[in-house]
């Protein structure tokens, strides 16, 4: 398989989990060719997988030269994630969704905001609970990794001493993809922050007026859409509060979900916990890639826990 983009946060993680194994190989490309289309064509021929971790237009491009060569895709861009016809990187999201997965050839790794609220929202969707327009609150805090090496650097030599909010202006990246796989009708409200830590993430969709009944159903309709799911899991509100820490499954391909609220006033938070360069980055893309390949799902994921149960 071939790493388009080795260079950047994501794709180098991902190339560390795939390293290690004695599975996969690695077509490389010489550093000094790797914007060289040429060079990179040349990767694509001789790889089966590639997964592309680049900004939406060179995905594009490396798309474009893929296509003689039949090389099957992992889009960690936001490119193709509401492409009708690219498959949606998110195994748990549905069922039938890993079959898809498996069988693609195009497939759109999602982005860790929206796996995480899509988790969240969608179960409720379907299962009636809330309605396609109703517009929830979305917010939450992401580790600075999340932002790229601009970011990264921005945090690491001191140009930025704090935490703060953004996308207030509601136009963040993930608000389409959100919308159409939480199966949403309208782009629901969403202001992230992005904390002064380097990975780890936290998201909180609120639905004031569910009431408690509702958040007993809305339980329900999250415990039946992942059961058995081997990466994601409902756990008892307890395990998230009273304060929710956005590092908790660090080093994990592991997405948490709980249910929260105030059965005196009808509120109803629902909470999501994930690595945000594992099952919200890199770890998703090899999960995806394994599945791809009818390998082991969790093969190169490194998840102590996951190991520990079974």
């Amino acid at each position: 398989m071939f790493i388009d983009g080795e260079a950047g946060t994501t794709g180098l993680q991902i190339r560390e989990r795939l390293a290690r194994r004695d599975d996969i190989a690695l077509v490389a490309v010489d550093p000094e060719r790797r914007k060289d289309p040429a060079a990179r064509s040349e990767a694509l021929a001789e790889a089966e997988v590639a997964i592309l971790c680049l900004p939406d237009d060179a995905a594009r491009e490396t798309v474009a030269l893929a296509e003689r060569h039949g090389t099957r895709i992992i889009d960690a861009s936001t490119a193709h994630r509401v492409d009708p016809d690219w498959v949606f990187g998110f195994p748990e999201m549905a069922e039938g969704q890993h079959a898809a997965i498996a069988a693609a050839r195009h497939v759109a790794n999602p982005g860790c905001w929206s796996t995480c609220a899509i988790a969240l929202i969608r179960p409720l969707v379907a299962g009636g609970l809330i309605e396609a327009d109703a517009r929830p609150a979305i917010s939450g805090v992401s580790g600075y990794t999340g932002g790229g090496k601009a970011m990264i650097a921005e945090f690491e030599n001191g140009e930025t001493s704090g935490a703060f909010l953004y996308g207030a202006a509601q136009g963040h990246k993930h608000l389409p993809e959100i919308t159409r796989h939480g199966l949403l009708s309208a782009a629901p409200g969403f202001v992230p922050a992005v904390g002064h830590y380097a990975q780890g993430m936290a998201v909180a969709v609120q639905f004031p007026g569910l009431g408690s009944e509702g958040m007993a159903e809305a339980e329900a309709l999250l415990r039946a859409a992942y059961d058995g799911q081997r990466f994601v899991s409902v756990v008892p509100a307890e395990r998230h509060a009273p304060r929710v820490m956005p590092q908790a499954l660090n080093g994990t391909n592991r997405l948490e979900l709980s249910v929260h609220g105030n059965p005196e006033s009808g509120a109803v938070t629902l909470v999501a916990v994930l690595d945000n360069l594992g099952k919200g980055a890199s770890g998703a893309a090899v999960q995806n890639l394994n599945i791809m390949l009818g390998l082991d799902e969790g093969a190169g994921l490194e998840d102590p826990a996951v190991r520990a149960a079974e």
